[in-house]
Protein backbone atom coordinates (compact mmCIF):
# COMPACT_ATOMS: atom_id res chain seq x y z
CA UNK A 1 0.00 0.00 0.00
CA UNK A 2 2.66 2.34 0.93
CA UNK A 3 4.11 1.92 -2.80
CA UNK A 4 0.51 2.96 -4.25
CA UNK A 5 -1.01 6.19 -4.88
CA UNK A 6 -4.39 7.01 -4.30
CA UNK A 7 -5.12 6.57 -7.65
CA UNK A 8 -3.42 3.17 -8.41
CA UNK A 9 -4.76 1.87 -5.37
CA UNK A 10 -8.37 2.94 -6.42
CA UNK A 11 -7.86 1.66 -10.03
CA UNK A 12 -6.19 -1.71 -8.82
CA UNK A 13 -9.55 -2.53 -6.29
CA UNK A 14 -11.84 -1.28 -8.85
CA UNK A 15 -12.73 1.63 -6.62
CA UNK A 16 -13.76 4.51 -8.72
CA UNK A 17 -11.29 7.62 -7.97
CA UNK A 18 -12.50 10.94 -6.65
CA UNK A 19 -12.22 12.18 -10.23
CA UNK A 20 -14.55 9.77 -12.04
CA UNK A 21 -17.00 10.37 -9.61
CA UNK A 22 -16.64 13.71 -10.30
CA UNK A 23 -17.58 13.14 -13.97
CA UNK A 24 -20.06 10.40 -13.34
CA UNK A 25 -21.89 13.20 -11.38
CA UNK A 26 -21.54 16.04 -13.98
CA UNK A 27 -22.51 13.89 -16.74
CA UNK A 28 -25.77 12.47 -14.48
CA UNK A 29 -26.68 15.87 -13.60
CA UNK A 30 -26.45 16.61 -17.67
CA UNK A 31 -28.41 14.02 -18.58
CA UNK A 32 -31.15 14.82 -16.11
CA UNK A 33 -31.23 18.53 -17.84
CA UNK A 34 -31.80 16.74 -21.28
CA UNK A 35 -34.57 14.67 -19.80
CA UNK A 36 -35.97 17.79 -17.79
CA UNK A 37 -35.80 19.54 -20.96
CA UNK A 38 -37.69 16.77 -22.94
CA UNK A 39 -40.47 16.69 -20.90
CA UNK A 40 -40.85 20.78 -20.69
CA UNK A 41 -41.17 20.07 -24.62
CA UNK A 42 -43.76 17.42 -23.92
CA UNK A 43 -46.04 19.36 -21.48
CA UNK A 44 -45.88 22.63 -24.30
CA UNK A 45 -46.94 20.46 -26.78
CA UNK A 46 -50.04 19.19 -24.54
CA UNK A 47 -50.92 22.55 -24.18
CA UNK A 48 -50.89 23.64 -27.58
CA UNK A 49 -53.09 20.72 -28.14
CA UNK A 50 -55.84 21.06 -25.77
CA UNK A 51 -59.21 22.14 -27.95
CA UNK A 52 -61.07 25.35 -27.78
CA UNK A 53 -64.06 25.73 -26.50
CA UNK A 54 -66.66 28.28 -27.40
CA UNK A 55 -67.72 31.41 -25.13
CA UNK A 56 -70.92 31.98 -24.31
CA UNK A 57 -71.40 35.50 -24.95
CA UNK A 58 -68.47 36.21 -28.03
CA UNK A 59 -66.80 39.89 -27.97
CA UNK A 60 -64.54 42.21 -29.93
CA UNK A 61 -61.20 42.39 -29.65
CA UNK A 62 -59.79 45.35 -31.43
CA UNK A 63 -59.72 44.82 -35.37
CA UNK A 64 -58.54 42.94 -38.01
CA UNK A 65 -57.32 44.16 -41.74
CA UNK A 66 -56.47 41.16 -44.44
CA UNK A 67 -56.93 41.57 -48.40
CA UNK A 68 -59.96 40.69 -50.72
CA UNK A 69 -60.36 40.37 -54.41
CA UNK A 70 -61.24 43.82 -55.91
CA UNK A 71 -64.93 43.96 -56.95
CA UNK A 72 -64.20 44.51 -60.90
CA UNK A 73 -61.63 41.28 -61.01
CA UNK A 74 -64.39 39.66 -58.68
CA UNK A 75 -66.85 39.83 -61.89
CA UNK A 76 -63.84 38.74 -64.38
CA UNK A 77 -63.62 35.71 -65.85
CA UNK A 78 -60.10 34.89 -63.86
CA UNK A 79 -62.34 35.49 -60.72
CA UNK A 80 -62.02 32.00 -59.52
CA UNK A 81 -57.58 31.84 -59.89
CA UNK A 82 -56.75 34.66 -58.16
CA UNK A 83 -59.44 33.77 -55.47
CA UNK A 84 -57.27 30.35 -54.96
CA UNK A 85 -54.15 32.36 -55.02
CA UNK A 86 -55.58 34.65 -52.56
CA UNK A 87 -55.98 31.67 -50.14
CA UNK A 88 -52.45 31.22 -50.01
CA UNK A 89 -50.78 34.43 -49.57
CA UNK A 90 -52.84 36.15 -47.94
CA UNK A 91 -51.81 38.30 -44.71
CA UNK A 92 -53.61 39.16 -41.43
CA UNK A 93 -52.67 42.60 -39.27
CA UNK A 94 -54.44 43.06 -36.13
CA UNK A 95 -54.72 46.60 -34.19
CA UNK A 96 -56.53 48.28 -31.40
CA UNK A 97 -57.88 51.27 -33.73
CA UNK A 98 -59.62 50.71 -36.76
CA UNK A 99 -57.27 53.17 -38.49
CA UNK A 100 -53.97 50.80 -38.47
CA UNK A 101 -51.65 53.51 -37.47
CA UNK A 102 -48.36 52.97 -35.64
CA UNK A 103 -46.60 55.58 -33.76
CA UNK A 104 -43.23 56.99 -35.86
CA UNK A 105 -40.65 59.35 -35.05
CA UNK A 106 -40.10 62.27 -37.47
CA UNK A 107 -38.21 65.52 -37.21
CA UNK A 108 -37.89 64.78 -33.32
CA UNK A 109 -41.50 64.66 -33.46
CA UNK A 110 -43.65 61.53 -33.20
CA UNK A 111 -46.27 61.53 -36.13
CA UNK A 112 -49.19 58.60 -37.20
CA UNK A 113 -48.44 56.82 -40.14
CA UNK A 114 -50.45 53.96 -41.52
CA UNK A 115 -49.02 50.24 -41.03
CA UNK A 116 -47.83 48.85 -44.48
CA UNK A 117 -48.94 45.48 -45.44
CA UNK A 118 -48.47 43.46 -48.29
CA UNK A 119 -49.23 39.90 -49.59
CA UNK A 120 -47.33 37.37 -48.45
CA UNK A 121 -44.16 37.25 -50.02
CA UNK A 122 -41.51 33.43 -50.26
CA UNK A 123 -37.67 33.44 -49.23
CA UNK A 124 -35.38 32.02 -51.56
CA UNK A 125 -35.84 28.55 -49.26
CA UNK A 126 -39.80 28.86 -49.17
CA UNK A 127 -39.47 29.01 -52.76
CA UNK A 128 -37.55 25.70 -53.32
CA UNK A 129 -39.32 23.76 -50.72
CA UNK A 130 -40.88 20.73 -51.83
CA UNK A 131 -43.72 21.90 -49.38
CA UNK A 132 -44.54 25.29 -50.98
CA UNK A 133 -48.50 24.95 -52.63
CA UNK A 134 -47.94 27.37 -55.68
CA UNK A 135 -48.78 25.67 -58.61
CA UNK A 136 -46.17 26.70 -61.91
CA UNK A 137 -49.13 29.11 -62.98
CA UNK A 138 -49.13 30.85 -59.76
CA UNK A 139 -45.28 31.04 -59.95
CA UNK A 140 -45.84 32.70 -63.28
CA UNK A 141 -47.06 35.56 -61.21
CA UNK A 142 -44.30 36.02 -59.15
CA UNK A 143 -40.91 37.93 -59.81
CA UNK A 144 -37.69 36.91 -57.70
CA UNK A 145 -36.28 40.43 -55.79
CA UNK A 146 -33.00 40.98 -53.69
CA UNK A 147 -33.34 43.10 -50.88
CA UNK A 148 -31.24 44.13 -47.85
CA UNK A 149 -32.39 42.27 -44.34
CA UNK A 150 -30.91 44.25 -41.25
CA UNK A 151 -32.08 41.27 -39.41
CA UNK A 152 -29.58 38.95 -41.36
CA UNK A 153 -27.33 41.72 -42.69
CA UNK A 154 -26.87 40.49 -46.03
CA UNK A 155 -29.29 40.68 -49.33
CA UNK A 156 -31.99 38.51 -49.15
CA UNK A 157 -33.98 36.96 -51.93
CA UNK A 158 -37.46 37.37 -51.70
CA UNK A 159 -40.45 36.34 -54.51
CA UNK A 160 -43.16 39.03 -54.56
CA UNK A 161 -46.59 38.93 -56.20
CA UNK A 162 -46.55 41.18 -59.51
CA UNK A 163 -49.97 42.05 -59.44
CA UNK A 164 -50.71 43.16 -56.34
CA UNK A 165 -53.35 45.59 -57.45
CA UNK A 166 -55.58 42.96 -57.79
CA UNK A 167 -56.16 42.72 -54.11
CA UNK A 168 -57.25 45.58 -51.69
CA UNK A 169 -57.27 45.71 -47.84
CA UNK A 170 -60.46 44.65 -46.20
CA UNK A 171 -61.19 45.89 -42.44
CA UNK A 172 -63.45 43.94 -40.17
CA UNK A 173 -63.48 43.36 -36.18
CA UNK A 174 -61.69 40.56 -34.34
CA UNK A 175 -64.55 38.74 -32.44
CA UNK A 176 -63.34 35.86 -30.05
CA UNK A 177 -65.20 33.29 -30.62
CA UNK A 178 -63.36 30.51 -28.41
CA UNK A 179 -61.31 30.38 -25.30
CA UNK A 180 -58.13 27.89 -25.31
CA UNK A 181 -59.06 25.60 -22.47
CA UNK A 182 -56.81 26.31 -19.32
CA UNK A 183 -55.59 23.05 -17.51
CA UNK A 184 -54.66 23.57 -13.85
CA UNK A 185 -52.22 20.86 -13.36
CA UNK A 186 -50.64 21.05 -16.46
CA UNK A 187 -49.89 24.78 -15.75
CA UNK A 188 -48.65 23.83 -12.35
CA UNK A 189 -45.65 21.39 -13.95
CA UNK A 190 -44.47 23.33 -16.32
CA UNK A 191 -44.55 26.65 -13.67
CA UNK A 192 -42.44 24.24 -11.40
CA UNK A 193 -40.13 23.84 -14.49
CA UNK A 194 -39.89 27.08 -15.18
CA UNK A 195 -39.25 27.92 -11.57
CA UNK A 196 -36.33 25.63 -11.27
CA UNK A 197 -34.83 26.47 -14.53
CA UNK A 198 -35.17 30.24 -14.07
CA UNK A 199 -33.78 30.48 -10.02
CA UNK A 200 -30.87 28.05 -10.69
CA UNK A 201 -29.65 29.99 -13.74
CA UNK A 202 -29.67 26.70 -16.25
CA UNK A 203 -31.66 27.78 -19.42
CA UNK A 204 -28.33 28.22 -21.22
CA UNK A 205 -26.46 25.15 -19.94
CA UNK A 206 -29.48 23.19 -21.17
CA UNK A 207 -29.46 24.90 -24.42
CA UNK A 208 -25.36 24.13 -24.90
CA UNK A 209 -26.62 20.45 -23.79
CA UNK A 210 -29.09 20.29 -26.60
CA UNK A 211 -29.05 22.94 -29.23
CA UNK A 212 -24.98 23.17 -29.01
CA UNK A 213 -24.53 26.58 -27.97
CA UNK A 214 -26.36 29.21 -25.63
CA UNK A 215 -27.48 32.13 -27.91
CA UNK A 216 -29.20 31.75 -30.76
CA UNK A 217 -28.40 35.18 -32.34
CA UNK A 218 -24.39 33.94 -32.15
CA UNK A 219 -25.19 31.48 -33.74
CA UNK A 220 -26.48 33.27 -36.55
CA UNK A 221 -24.85 36.21 -36.66
CA UNK A 222 -23.01 36.51 -39.87
CA UNK A 223 -20.25 39.29 -41.27
CA UNK A 224 -21.82 42.42 -42.41
CA UNK A 225 -21.13 42.92 -45.96
CA UNK A 226 -21.49 47.00 -45.96
CA UNK A 227 -18.77 47.11 -43.32
CA UNK A 228 -16.47 43.98 -44.51
CA UNK A 229 -12.82 45.08 -42.92
CA UNK A 230 -9.91 45.57 -45.42
CA UNK A 231 -7.54 44.06 -43.17
CA UNK A 232 -9.41 40.91 -42.32
CA UNK A 233 -7.35 37.22 -43.15
CA UNK A 234 -4.28 38.95 -44.13
CA UNK A 235 -0.60 38.24 -42.84
CA UNK A 236 1.98 40.99 -41.22
CA UNK A 237 4.10 40.25 -44.55
CA UNK A 238 1.49 40.60 -46.99
CA UNK A 239 0.05 44.05 -45.20
CA UNK A 240 3.76 45.63 -44.66
CA UNK A 241 4.32 44.89 -48.84
CA UNK A 242 1.05 46.59 -49.24
CA UNK A 243 2.03 49.60 -46.79
CA UNK A 244 5.61 49.85 -48.93
CA UNK A 245 3.95 49.72 -52.32
CA UNK A 246 1.92 52.59 -50.94
CA UNK A 247 4.33 54.88 -49.56
CA UNK A 248 6.71 54.05 -53.14
CA UNK A 249 3.47 55.54 -55.27
CA UNK A 250 3.11 57.89 -52.99
CA UNK A 251 6.63 59.35 -53.22
CA UNK A 252 6.95 59.31 -56.85
CA UNK A 253 4.03 61.70 -56.98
Amino acid sequence: MENYTVDEYALCTRFKSKRKKKRLVKEDFDKQLIQLRKLEKELWNKRQNLPLVPLEIPYQKGWQRNFKLRDDIVRSSEAPFYIELLEKINTWQFSSEKAFKRKKKRKRKYVYVEKFQTVKEFSEWEWKSSKLELTEKEKAHFYRRERWCSNWKQYRIHYVFNEPWRYVLRVSPYMITHTKMVDSDLESQMQLIENYIVNHHLREKINRLVNGYSNTWKFYRKENPKEKNPIKNKSLHALYEQYADEMIENHGK
